[in-house]
């Protein structure tokens, strides 16, 4: 019997990679005659450009940049010097998960840092950006990554604007280009279909999780609006809001104003590029499993698109997850973990012994 091991990250708790290597080891010591593939997959969110650079067995780089409120932060970035691809997930400089139980602010935090880590990788040569959209702490347009590419955003004064300063979408007025901006294209890959504008666009269904209060929804997409409109203006280009423009605050959306761009869901993205398709075809039994598998599963998430892949071969899969929400039961079988207290300072090393758990009792080839 051949098993496929391809669990998404328990986001906060697990790395997909961690969780797979629980499930392997727990098989390979039950059924020591079964053989086991691992293969962690991820979606665009947090993670995935790292994930894709462990498995394709790109270069790491490791660098200096700064977090979401501009404090120093070390982190590492994939560079394919084949293809003269860079490979760097938002999360990695601009991630909520870097600023832990600190109060979130929406109006402060950008995404210049991780501007900074593009500048290196183009520095480098890189030709093309593969960006992970996952886990940002911002919705700020891209503009610090903008910024930190040579477009320099002023104030009605005409004086240069500081990244990291309160209100800074709010106080821009006037737009300049430098020459020196690099020629390079942008792959974004995205866990989310949302545009970036309209109900269910990023500020209203995203823009909680990041510090926006619903009584600021309005005001703060007013802003947007009309920073999208000098954006485009300077650039002569006729804005279109697209699904995708709505992940990690508009990233997208600001980026493609002034280069090439093109935005992937990312589970397609990272399918083909690890070939998993191929290992499907090879395994009577698929394990996945994520956080919590929910109602945004099905809008293009990693498990949803495995169990849709394992339906069109015919193959058993089983979904490892909390809570038995809408959906499951297109899985063969579904193993429920127990919720955690986060508030537990152990809730990590928690989460490990409650899936080793939940294999004991639960899960057999028998």
């Amino acid at each position: 019997m051949n098993v496929l091991i391809s669990p998404n990250a328990f986001k906060g708790t697990m790395s997909a990679h961690d969780a797979g290597v629980i499930i392997q080891a727990y098989i390979q010591r039950k059924y020591p005659q079964v053989n086991t593939d691992l293969l962690p997959i991820a979606d665009g969110g947090d993670g995935t450009c790292e994930l894709l650079t462990e498995i394709l067995g790109f270069e790491k780089k490791r660098t200096c940049t700064l977090d979401p409120f501009g404090r120093p932060v070390s982190c590492v970035y994939g560079w394919d010097h084949r293809s003269k691809k860079a490979y760097i997930d938002v999360s990695a400089a601009s991630g909520i998960a870097l600023l832990g139980n600190e109060t979130l602010n929406p109006y402060v935090a950008s995404s210049f840092g991780t501007g900074l880590l593009v500048r290196k990788a183009i520095d480098l040569g890189a030709e093309e950006i593969v960006l992970g959209l996952g886990g940002s702490a911002t919705v700020d347009l891209g503009i610090g990554i903008l910024a930190a590419l040579g477009i320099e955003f002023l104030d009605e004064s005409g004086r240069g604007l500081t990244q990291f300063s309160p209100n800074y979408l709010s106080k821009i007025r006037h737009i300049q280009k430098s020459p020196s901006i690099p020629k390079v294209k942008f792959s974004f890959l995205c866990d989310v279909k949302n545009t970036f504008f309209g109900n269910r666009g990023a500020i209203p269904v995203f823009g909680p999780q990041k510090g926006i209060q619903s009584s600021e929804f309005e005001n703060y997409e007013s802003v947007c609006k009309k920073v999208v409109q000098q954006l485009f203006d300077k650039q002569k280009k006729t804005f279109v809001d697209v699904q995708g423009f709505g992940a990690a605050g508009g990233i997208s959306l600001g980026l493609s104003a002034f280069f090439e761009t093109d935005i992937e869901f990312g589970s397609q993205y990272f399918f083909e590029k690890v070939k998993l398709e191929s290992k499907v075809k090879w395994a009577d039994l698929i394990i996945t499993g994520e956080g919590r598998y929910d109602n945004q599963s099905a809008d293009g998430k990693a498990c949803f698109e495995l169990m849709k892949m394992a339906r069109n071969l015919s193959k058993k899969i089983i979904l490892v997850t909390s809570g038995k929400e809408e959906g499951v039961e297109q899985f063969d079988q579904v193993l429920t973990l127990p919720d955690l207290d986060f508030s537990d300072p152990n809730y990590k090393i928690k989460s490990r012994e409650n899936l080793q758990a939940l294999l004991a009792k639960e899960f057999s080839l028998d």
